[in-house]
């Protein structure tokens, strides 16, 4: 007897097993209910039972797990604890289902599963499209679960009746304790086993639509075609920019990488994406073919692949198709508006486009490396483009930035050439209102052209509001927000754009400036270090780094080793709007001498200094004209007053004829000045630089504004007005103005040292200075 109760006991085990096994083996996976059931170890499986639920099997995965009725399952463990034979465990088994049975606990617990499938199916929709963090979707699933176990057991308690909700009535002989226990235990091992599913899935239910686009590998024999694979993958990301449920990221970050690296994952860490475009392009004649793939770059798997021979004439289909398809596979909420845009061409004319392209390569080269050449270049394109196809509003909107990126960084534009890159822009908008590259445009044109701010604020959101990932749009509105002094605004809008081009040095670099500003030094270093490591031949971040140092502890050496790994040709290039050559120039005299030269000046060797000038490569005139002036300053802190009037002889004229030109040029001002103190023309120094400290004033421009004030407290330090030079460095000093006035430069500087003595500059120097935003 014992023995045959053993293997009873034996073979209900090895039923349980097999039950579990199979429902976790089905649990959240596509099942045949007809398949299922047949491998579970169950004898009153009927054609009825299984007939309810034949149209379940076509369902999605999530609902088919929502249906799952809960009596399968209870079948199976009911005949898995049992055996054919009539012994105690059996009847009790057999009385606890039939009491399940009569007090309707089946139709409650499935009428809850697919009610809670319902609930978990619908917040896995929605509570992404509300941007609900992935907690509240858990939330819910835990809550549900463990409400499983109530409604059993409130199931068990109570019917619902004519008359209303009442106990259910008992049966006498019933086994209630161990029922409800049983009941309890089944509820918390289903809710258990459940949530072990549900939960891991609810985490990772939302899809990271983020991707970088690659520069594509050009894999046509002629490398003149290079102008051709990147044009394809700028219009691609382009697209992909206007979709405002993706994070796709900028051209310039994505421009630092192969076409097909090493390690995926590792550039999508450093990009901060899920997902990356890798693609190849090959053109022969009037024929194109474009592969592309998109990979996710966690597990490095295919998501997508697709390939396109197409005539030269339909590859502007290409670029729409591959960007509407990217979409698609990350699951992107498109607008009609987006939709549009993905769908949409730029030109019908192939050859003007063709050309288009050609344009946007030289321009790239021109923003990196500010050459005059490649800016020609770029704007005989564009306008060879505009010739083909007149009403391309593109071509003429990127002309427009081209031109007037050669104005900031390069040389300035007459009044009547601004209004010629007006009328490209006005073109633009009238061909394409809601063409982004066009409010783009008008923005640079409001800010680059004329300062005027809060115009330029406005295109610039424009035109995030038609691009949402456009990272320069997002750089700009920072950079507009520093120049009216709304410090934090711009370091929050300078993260974002990190965000969508962090790959790209000129964000970290100005972010540095503006940290520097506001004399938070070990912030601004930091910022610059991460600009170089970014791009160690950047310019730009090395400049700033040498003035960071210099203004925080007055260190020289430190200084000087910013620029170790720099070459003398670079060295002497001034860069950014903040050198001479653009349309802001500097107002102080270490922007007419220039760094690095200027480091000398301050250590006082002044003959090295004049040599470094001597010796500076001019290719303009503009640029000549800088080098007399330079001359002039630094024979004038040499304290050697004969030199510096005959230098400032010869440079007079010149300079004056330039004024005359271009009086609105406010660089040309500063250099003048110097040149009327070395002819000791001191009121005629006065009154310019404090013209040009009124053109670009503090209230106008809280970036560039400090520099022109510094300007004219040096003029006044050596014109004869330092009452005047004491009480404009004590402001400087108590304003976010770090760049222009810091203590620690002040100590050294000898542009200082005709005042230097007295005791109010004394005081200054050991007095204190802002640190961060204005109090």
């Amino acid at each position: 007897m014992i023995t045959c109760f053993s293997g009873h006991a034996h073979q209900r085990r090895v039923r349980l097993v097999t039950v579990l096994a199979v429902l976790v083996e089905c649990w959240g996976k596509p099942i045949d209910l007809f398949q299922t059931c047949h491998r579970l170890p169950v004898q009153r499986c009927g054609s009825s039972f299984l007939d309810s639920f034949q149209h379940f099997s076509s369902l999605p995965l999530n609902r088919r797990l929502a249906f799952l009725d809960l009596r399968l399952c209870i079948s199976s463990l009911e005949h898995a604890v049992s055996d054919d034979g009539d012994d105690e465990p059996r009847l009790f088994m057999s009385s606890f289902f039939q009491e399940l049975q009569r007090r309707k606990v089946y139709r409650v617990a499935a009428a809850y599963i697919i009610a809670a499938g319902f609930i978990i199916q619908i917040g896995s929709a929605v509570f992404p499209a509300w941007e609900l963090p992935n907690w509240t979707l858990r939330l819910v699933i835990v809550l549900l679960l463990i409400g499983f176990p109530i409604a059993l057991i409130l199931a068990w308690a109570y019917d619902v009746t004519p008359q209303g909700i009442q106990a259910t009535p008992r049966v006498p002989g019933a086994h209630r304790r161990r029922n409800i226990i049983l009941l309890v235990a089944a509820g918390a091992i289903i809710s258990t086993a459940a949530g072990f599913f549900l939960l891991p899935r609810a985490s990772a239910r939302k899809i990271d639509k983020s991707v970088a686009v690659l520069p594509f590998q050009n894999l046509t024999d002629e490398k003149a075609n290079a102008y051709f694979a990147e044009g394809i993958q700028n219009e691609i990301l382009t697209k992909l920019a206007t979709v405002r449920d993706l994070k796709v990221i900028s051209r310039t970050s994505t421009a630092k990488y192969q076409s097909k690296p090493d390690n995926l994952k590792t550039v999508a860490q450093e990009l901060g994406v899920s997902t990356i475009l890798e693609g190849t392009v090959q053109r022969a004649g009037d024929k194109v073919r474009v592969n592309v793939q998109l990979i996710d770059a966690r597990g490095d798997t295919h998501l997508w692949a697709n390939s396109y021979d197409r005539d030269f004439k339909d590859v502007l289909a290409v670029e729409s198709e591959v960007a509407a398809q990217i979409a698609d596979a990350l699951k992107a909420n498109l607008s009609p508006s987006e939709s549009h845009v993905l769908a949409a061409a730029r030109t019908e004319n192939t050859e003007a486009y063709d050309f288009f392209l050609r344009g946007q390569y030289e321009f790239h080269q021109a923003e990196s490396s500010l050459a005059a050449d490649a800016y020609d270049r770029a704007d005989a394109f564009y306008r060879q483009a505009l010739a083909r196809d007149p009403n391309f509003a593109e071509a003429a909107a990127e002309l427009a930035r081209c031109r007037l990126s050669r104005h900031w960084f390069v040389s300035p534009l007459a009044p009547a050439e601004l209004e010629e890159v007006k009328s490209l822009i006005d073109r633009a908008l009238a061909l394409a209102p809601n063409s982004p590259e066009a409010h783009f445009a008008l923005g640079l044109f409001f800010y680059w052209g004329h300062r005027q701010y809060e115009n330029a604020l406005a295109e610039f959101n424009r035109t995030l509001e038609l691009q949402p990932n456009n990272a320069d749009a997002r750089a700009y509105c920072a950079w507009v927000y520093r120049r009216r002094g709304e410090w934090e605004r711009s370091l929050t809008d300078s993260q974002r754009a990190e965000e969508l081009d962090p790959r790209d040095a000129s964000i970290p670099t100005n972010i540095g400036v503006t940290c520097n500003v506001l004399r938070l030094w070990k912030d601004a270093e930091r910022a610059e270090l991460r600009a170089l490591a970014i791009d160690p031949h950047n310019t730009q971040a090395a400049m700033f780094l040498v003035l960071t140092r210099l203004t925080t502890t007055g260190d020289v050496d430190s200084a000087r080793r910013a620029l170790d790994d720099f070459p003398d040709l670079i060295k002497s290039i001034p860069g950014g709007a903040g050198g001479p050559r653009g349309a802001t120039g500097a107002g102080d005299v270490s922007a007419v001498i220039t760094w690095p030269v200027y480091l000398d000046v301050i250590e006082r060797r002044f003959t090295d200094a004049f040599q470094a000038v001597e010796k500076r490569v001019v290719n303009d005139d503009r640029a000549h004209l800088q080098q007399l002036a330079g001359r002039v300053a630094i024979r004038v802190l040499a304290g050697e007053p004969e030199a510096a009037k005959s230098m400032g002889e010869e440079a007079l004229p010149l300079l004056e004829a330039r004024f005359k030109e271009r009086p609105d040029d406010t660089f040309a001002m500063t250099e003048l000045s110097w040149v009327y103190l070395a002819l000791a023309r001191n009121a005629d120094a006065l009154r310019l630089s404090r013209q040009a400290a009124d053109t670009i004033s503090i209230e106008k421009d809280a970036l560039a504004g400090p520099n022109f004030q510094i300007g004219l407290a040096q003029i006044e330090a050596r014109a004869g007005a330092p009452e005047e030079a004491i009480k404009r460095l004590r402001r400087l000093l108590s304003i976010p103005a770090g760049g222009a006035a810091s203590i620690a430069a002040l100590k050294i500087d000898p542009v200082w040292d005709p005042i230097r003595t007295r005791p109010d500059f004394q005081q200054l120097l050991s007095g204190p200075e802002q640190i961060g935003p204005n109090k």
